[in-house]
């Protein structure tokens, strides 16, 4: 049991609950000291939220996993391209 605590939460429900039901965020105790509004807080918690999510989507995660040598590799096939099209002109 645990006793003398209290905290401030802000919970995010998510627009598509697939996966989640909503994000809990505990406020810091100065967080309102700092002359920030709830809606700041409140926004600040949905940016959070939403970056998360959109960091841990299939794509992201997937053009993660590509090593440097193939972007180089595809960098240098595209300039390559390009010059050959320019000389054709």
């Amino acid at each position: 049991m645990v006793q003398g605590v209290s905290r401030q939460v802000i919970v995010v429900r998510t627009p598509d609950p697939r996966f989640f039901e909503q994000a809990i965020f505990i406020v810091k105790e100065d967080a309102f000291k700092k002359g920030v509004t709830a809606e700041e807080v409140l926004q600040e918690a949905q940016r959070a939220a939403d970056g998360y999510l959109r960091k841990n989507t299939r794509w992201s995660k997937a053009w993660r996993r590509v090593p440097g040598p193939v972007y180089a590799a595809a960098g240098a096939v595209g300039a390559t391209l390009c010059w050959c099209l320019a000389l054709m002109l």
